[in-house]
Parts: structure tokens; C-alpha cells; sequence
């Protein structure tokens, strides 16, 4: 209970003295494990916008339908023409689309980590017991989740079309399966390059122009030199030419291990050895994209 207790220091001085009664918490205390996981919630709904301004809402939602339009109507003109298979293989959806990926994580990377540098409470965060690899890894993993509903739900609804069109049910599982493992390995490596990108800055426009540039433009400079390539008959450095670029590193994987048809000029993509290699280079850079941001935020955290 509050106390008042009036200090006079003159004549007329209404100066008073506030006991407000601090006592110590003795309640439950959660812990790191639920700090680790209400920051992972808290990320993951502002992906989307949900709990956030209605205009931040706009721009992840509107990719979102995006993504699930094209799906919709390939089903609907599967099943209206009774076609004996879907016209774009569950591998090839997320290449096809992986500009407006690529636009989702330069939207959302920024959002997720540059807000935390530029009102400097990063070291707020580290004041709680949470450390450092707790508050990367709920980054990340929100990131990666919210990256994998973007590019699941749009097989899921070419597999319940492809169901409903009374297509083989081994084939359409299998491939829906194939397509699942890539967008997992998709969302990985674009959450992690997204996230080291914008954590390198902390104004929003440099961080999304940034990780445009790193995921959109690399894929755009690699396939035109690939087409050079083919078009001069030099078909043995296709496949090594598209180790420069995220897009084309998870073409080489899922063509070389997941049936996928590669979309690397002529088709022809990373044979069993080089297909070995893209699965080393993806690997490394979702541990090193870990890594870094790791070390970036110990800094941050002084």
C-alpha cells in the first residue's frame, strides 16, 4: 500500500515523498524455453501481420493469395478438362513463383530484425534470460515457417485438386511429398540469406532493396549466363554456373535427388556428383547464414 509522506523543506513547498511499496516476484518464472518460444510466436504472426497496423497486413496477405491463385486455377482447369495430370509438377511451383518468394522475404527479413536494430532494443531482449542463440534461432525458425506456408499451401492445393480430379493417388503423394522436402529446404536457405542481409542494416528500404537484390537479381545474372552458355554450346558449365544463385542451388537439388525436371537451359540438369555438391553448398549456407547471424548479434547484444 501506498504511503505519502510530506517533506517540508520551506514555507509552502509541496514537495512529498512516495512509498509505493516495490515487492519482490515470487510467482512462476518460465524461463528461457517460453521466452524462446513466445519471440518464435510473436515473429511468426508478424509475418503475416497479425498483431500489427491493418497495412501491415496488406502487403504479406496479398502475397500469399498470390501465390495460391495460380494453384486454384490450374486445379480448376484440371478438373474441367479431366486432364490426366497437373500441368506444373509439385517441384516446379516454387521456381516458378520464386520472384514473389523472393519479394516476401525482402518484405518480411527487414521487418523481422531491422525494427530490433534501429530502436537499439536488441540488448532489452538479452536483459531477460534469453541469449543470444535463443533469440536467432526463434528469428530464424519464425522466418523459415512462415517462408513454408507461403510455398506449402500452394502444393497442398494442387494435391486436394489433383485428389478431387481423380488423378493416381501414389503418383500425385509422392510428387506432393518430393515438393514438400524442397520447399522446406527453400524456406532454410531463403530465411537464413534473408536474415543475415537485413540484420546488416537498420533502415527497412536498404534491407529490402538488399535482399531483392541478393535473391531476385543473382537468379536473373545466373540464368542469363547460363543461356550463353547453352546458346555457345558450352553445356558442362550450366550446371557449376548455378551454384551462384539460391533459386538455381534448390533447382540442382531437387533435379538431381527428387525427380524434379530442371530448369537450367536444355533441361539438363546437375548430374549424381554435382547434385552432391549443391546439397554440400545448400547446407553450408543455411549453417553458415546461422553462423553469422550468431556472431552479429553477440555484437549487437554488448
Amino acid at each position: 500500500m501506498a504511503v505519502e509522506q510530506p517533506l517540508a523543506t520551506g514555507p509552502g513547498d509541496q514537495t512529498r515523498i512516495h512509498d509505493i511499496g516495490y515487492r519482490s516476484y515470487d510467482g512462476p518464472r518460465l524461463g528461457r524455453a517460453y521466452a524462446r518460444r513466445s519471440l518464435y510466436a510473436q515473429s511468426l504472426r508478424g509475418a503475416y501481420g497479425l498483431g500489427r497496423s491493418a497495412k501491415s497486413k496488406v502487403l504479406p496477405m496479398l502475397l500469399f493469395v498470390v501465390m495460391c491463385v495460380p494453384a486454384a486455377i490450374m486445379v480448376a482447369v484440371a478438373v474441367a478438362t479431366k486432364a490426366k495430370d497437373l500441368p506444373v509438377d509439385y517441384t516446379r511451383y516454387a521456381i516458378i513463383m520464386q520472384a514473389v518468394i523472393s519479394l516476401y522475404v525482402a518484405s518480411q527479413a527487414p521487418q523481422s530484425v531491422s525494427r530490433d536494430l534501429r530502436f537499439k532494443t536488441v540488448p532489452l531482449y538479452f536483459s531477460r534470460p534469453i541469449e543470444t542463440a535463443d533469440y536467432v534461432r526463434a528469428k530464424f525458425a519464425a522466418l523459415a515457417s512462415a517462408l513454408f506456408l507461403l510455398t506449402a499451401t500452394p502444393l497442398l492445393v494442387l494435391y486436394v485438386g489433383a485428389l478431387l480430379a481423380k488423378l493416381d493417388f501414389a503418383d500425385q503423394t509422392k510428387g506432393f511429398g518430393q515438393g514438400l522436402v524442397s520447399v522446406a529446404l527453400l524456406s532454410l536457405l531463403f530465411a537464413g540469406i534473408g536474415l543475415v542481409v537485413a540484420s546488416v542494416t537498420p533502415r527497412r528500404g536498404f534491407g529490402i532493396a538488399a535482399v531483392i537484390a541478393v535473391l531476385t537479381i543473382s537468379y536473373g545474372a545466373v540464368s542469363v549466363v547460363q543461356g550463353i552458355a547453352y546458346a555457345q554450346d558450352s553445356t558442362g558449365a550450366i550446371a557449376w554456373l548455378g551454384l551462384f544463385s539460391p533459386t538455381t542451388l534448390i533447382d540442382g537439388v531437387q533435379s538431381a535427388f527428387l525427380g524434379a525436371t530442371s530448369a537450367f537451359p536444355g533441361g539438363d540438369g546437375p548430374s549424381d556428383a554435382q547434385g552432391a555438391i549443391y546439397v554440400l553448398v545448400t547446407l553450408g549456407l543455411i549453417a553458415a547464414s546461422y553462423g553469422l547471424l550468431l556472431r552479429r548479434y553477440r555484437k549487437v547484444g554488448l
